[in-house]
């Protein structure tokens, strides 16, 4: 009896984030409330309460189960005994590409993120998660391009913190824009595009004397 409660109760959650998700695309973040999530999924508030504080972090939970599939890639590019680290970290990035290309449901949760998570004092909690998340996929690219310059993939003089910038850079600007403008460009090829020419300015773009240029 107690493991089928579990699941029933991990269904309920499901379920809520579920409800969650639909109501933020309709409604937008800040105009969504724990009642119309509640409405939504067919519960009470209680129920809701049950399994999570409030609003945000119903929202932290639906981008959470996004994660698993890409933790084996992401955890590869990252251990310092990857033969292939610059090859691995490329196969991640046309990976996700894809699967926001693909999977109708990465799509939407990044249509929430970008274009309809209002960036309010109420959102304020969201932002600052946000901007720990920034810094920590930086991390994680920190990582994956100090193993490659172990590995003798990368000039010795590149710049590092100059070169994670740029993906933030090509790769949100490019998502962002077919998010606000679909139908504008083919979103996967593109995206391909993008991240070699990436890897081709990695191996000549990024030194420190392009970075002294740059000032």
């Amino acid at each position: 009896m107690a493991r089928r409660t579990k699941e029933d109760a991990q269904k309920t959650r499901e379920m809520l984030i579920e409800a969650a998700e639909n109501v933020f695309y309709e409604k937008g973040v800040s105009k969504a409330s724990l009642n119309d999530i509640a409405v939504a999924a067919g519960v009470t508030r209680g129920a809701i309460y049950w399994h999570f504080k409030n609003k945000h972090d119903v929202f932290e939970a639906m981008i959470e189960r996004l994660k698993t599939p890409l933790e084996m890639l992401h955890d590869a590019i990252e251990h310092p005994d990857e033969p292939d680290p610059l090859g691995r970290f490329r196969e991640l990035l046309v990976y996700l590409t894809q699967q926001i290309a693909r999977d109708p449901r990465r799509r939407r949760v990044y249509e929430i993120m970008f274009l309809k998570c209002e960036m309010t004092e109420e959102n304020e909690p969201l932002g600052s998660k946000h901007r720990q998340a920034f810094l920590d996929g930086s991390e994680r690219i920190r990582k994956a391009l100090q193993n490659a310059l172990r590995r003798g993939q990368l000039p010795a003089d590149i710049n590092i913190e100059l070169a994670i910038v740029q993906l933030h850079v090509q790769l949100t600007g490019l998502v962002y824009m077919w998010l606000l403008l679909p139908g504008s460009f083919d979103f996967e090829p593109e995206a391909e595009r993008t991240i070699d020419t990436y890897f081709y300015a990695l191996q000549h773009c990024y030194g420190e004397d392009c970075a002294r240029e740059s000032i």
